[in-house]
């Protein structure tokens, strides 16, 4: 099976220029090849684990990867799917998730210089003069144009402003950039890019007179169309300090049934051959147990792999073993008591004082094993002192501490 065709039977293809060149190459030569990351957080979540999975499988068959992070068009925000202008970011706030990215993006990919290397595009876009930019790029984009494209036209009732107008030119820019510096002939991304990546192989072409490719993958959503990524309005992240490798493995163990195989194809490095083995011989939460432990394990390490099915068995058999159970700690405890509503949000199991009441008294939260009907509770320092373990529903589970 050649490449390409390990990657669409994977479900990873969706859009490609010239796609019978751009196959060729891709199975029959070496190319570089780039996706840009914006640093609008401190860490990469689970929605970027695709495209990371797509560097792994090209990096695999000996092309060469560019991580590009976005230092300077994180200072604009892509329109892309917004309804409204992006928050604007501090440089050094953007600087210091730039370092995070990375850090987590090298402990994923082989980044040694030789198989992948970092650009930053706040290099080249943080110091443009603008009479020179818009002479030498503003000159090969029509407005017309770019208004057709849904990223844009999608604003327009809104309000669209001229410096978020202005990102398509300056990812567009960094494809430039990178096929002068690096040779890069390659553009990937999601398929909410294709507008932007459009417009960098059409500058290309016409500042450099050369043929450049792209090629998208799908959003990862799930078969209801919801987006991944986000888990009861909170991201889920690679880092473990933010999203523990426990809740990382509980939240693919959750998903839909009808997920779990197209997850497994994209999300893990499981020959196809063992995906179909596992789809026709194993039942459906042997198959969710398969997908979640592979996710871990390549995301943490065996180890935390290792931990996190040991520890969910143990609490879906109701033996619960806390020593391996994600875990919070209360630090701005004032008082010798705290209300549990007020501790459920703190903790992060609810987003508000109204959703904590609904669900304990619908009997949705435990503590200590113990069913809590009682919305007007309050958890003593001492308790949390000698810690407590509250259940929401029936698979999450909390260490909770000061």
């Amino acid at each position: 099976m050649t490449l390409v065709e390990e990657l669409k039977a994977r479900g990873f293809i969706e859009q490609m220029t010239y796609e019978d060149e751009l196959t060729d190459k891709l199975n029959n030569s070496k190319m570089t090849f780039y996706a840009g990351f914006d640093c609008t957080a401190d860490s990469l979540t689970v929605g970027h684990y695709l495209l990371i999975c797509l560097f792994k499988h090209l990096q695999n068959a000996g092309h060469k990867a560019i991580c590009m992070i976005g230092g300077g068009t994180t200072m604009i925000g892509d329109p892309s799917g917004r309804t409204d202008m992006r928050r604007l970011m501090s440089r050094e706030f953007i600087d210091n998730n730039a370092k995070h990215f990375e850090i987590q993006l090298s402990s994923l990919l082989n980044m040694d210089g030789a198989h992948g290397i970092f650009m930053n595009n706040k290099d080249w876009l943080l110091d443009l003069n603008f009479l020179d930019f818009v002479r030498e790029i503003g000159t090969q984009f029509s407005v017309k144009r770019m208004l057709q494209f849904d990223c844009y036209k999608n604003r327009l009732d809104q309000g669209l402003t001229f410096f978020e107008f202005s990102y398509m030119l300056m990812q567009s820019y960094d494809y430039l950039q990178l096929y002068r510096k690096h040779h890069c002939t390659l553009q990937v991304g999601g398929n909410d890019q294709w507008s932007n990546m459009l417009g960098g192989y059409e500058l290309v072409k016409q500042m450099e007179g050369e043929t450049v490719y792209n090629m998208t993958i799908p959003l990862l959503t799930t078969a209801d169309g919801v987006k991944m990524g986000k888990s009861m309005g909170n991201a889920i992240w690679l880092s473990k300090e933010k999203t523990s490798p426990f809740d990382l493995y509980q939240y693919f163990r959750n998903v839909d049934d009808r997920d779990v195989i197209r997850f497994m194809k994209l999300l893990t490095f499981l020959p196809l051959n063992e995906i179909a083995r596992i789809e026709k011989e194993e039942e459906i939460n042997r198959q969710k147990e398969i997908l979640a432990y592979e996710i871990t394990k390549d995301i943490h390490g065996k180890n935390e792999a290792d931990k996190a099915i040991k520890t969910a068995r143990a609490l879906f058999s109701g033996q619960i073993n806390a020593e391996n159970m994600p875990e919070f700690v209360l630090e701005d405890m004032e008082g010798d008591e705290i209300g549990l509503l007020a501790l459920l949000v703190k903790a992060g199991l609810c987003n508000s004082n109204s959703e904590a009441r609904n669900l304990i008294t619908g009997g949705g939260i435990s503590i200590d094993n113990k069913k809590i009907n009682d919305p007007k509770i309050r958890i003593s320092k001492s308790e949390l002192e000698k810690e407590i373990i509250i259940q929401k529903g029936k698979k999450v589970f909390l260490k909770v501490r000061i």
